[in-house]
């Protein structure tokens, strides 16, 4: 069974045990989340579509750890006019394990 959800401004396909990196999310590693923007639940040859969201469909999920991305790098440069401009970021996330769909 596979559900897709919405969070995060994203949409992610997740089944059951699976690892998901999404964008931080609020909680504690080991507290319990749960996605109610489910936008598809297939199981085999059956899938649910909803328009836009399935009403009564959600994902739950335990937060495994917080951390943060590589390193990506902003340089900003205008040749012969003495600009330049350098930046880094470090984009967070939250691991989460999937454990049920509904």
């Amino acid at each position: 069974m596979y559900a897709v959800i919405a969070t995060g401004g994203k949409q992610y396909r997740v089944e059951k045990g699976q690892l998901l990196r999404v964008e931080k999310l609020d909680g504690e590693p080991g507290s319990t989340v749960t996605f109610d923007q489910v936008l598809l639940v297939g199981s085999g040859e059956g899938v649910k579509v909803g328009a836009p969201l399935l009403s009564g469909a959600t994902v739950t999920g335990t937060i495994e750890r917080h951390g943060k991305g590589a390193k990506v790098s902003i340089v900003k440069f205008r040749r012969r006019k003495h600009y330049l401009r350098m930046k880094n970021h470090r984009q967070p996330y939250t691991e989460i394990k999937v454990t049920e769909i509904v």
